[in-house]
């Protein structure tokens, strides 16, 4: 039944966009990056990544990893300023000891920009946490 299936609620698990200095092409891009706060690894990670509003739909970004060690993080995806007009969701799936958590990720249009960064210490720079 319903009221027997238990939902454990994910904390110290992140999605940031940075804005970074891209060498290869000389000029600064949004990067979606997973960030594992935790102190033990997460395991069989996958991301479903979608940019929306309205009719307007971008393609769907998948993305898996074998797993992410404890205090750590890594790249997803290079994020296209037209895309962050709209808002963008990432669906994120691990497991931790055994038990299969999910959490739905999103960054409302117009809220990714550079006036809006804040210092993530784990990352060691400013970016954009997602809500």
């Amino acid at each position: 039944m319903k009221k027997d299936i238990e939902i454990p609620e994910v904390k110290d698990i992140h999605i940031a966009l940075l804005y970074e200095y891209n060498k290869d092409f000389r000029t600064k891009e949004w990067n979606a990056y997973i960030v594992n706060n935790k102190s033990t690894p997460i395991e069989l990670i996958f991301v479903v990544s979608k940019g929306y509003d309205g009719d307007i739909k971008t393609a769907t970004m998948r993305h898996s990893m074998a797993g992410l060690e404890a205090k750590s993080f890594a790249k997803l995806e290079f994020v296209e300023d037209e895309v962050l007009k709209l808002n963008n969701e990432f669906f994120v799936t691990f497991y931790l000891n055994g038990t299969l958590y999910e959490k739905c990720f999103v960054f409302k249009k117009g809220t990714v920009s550079e006036k809006n960064t804040i210092e993530i210490p784990l990352l060691g720079t400013k970016g954009v946490l997602a809500s």
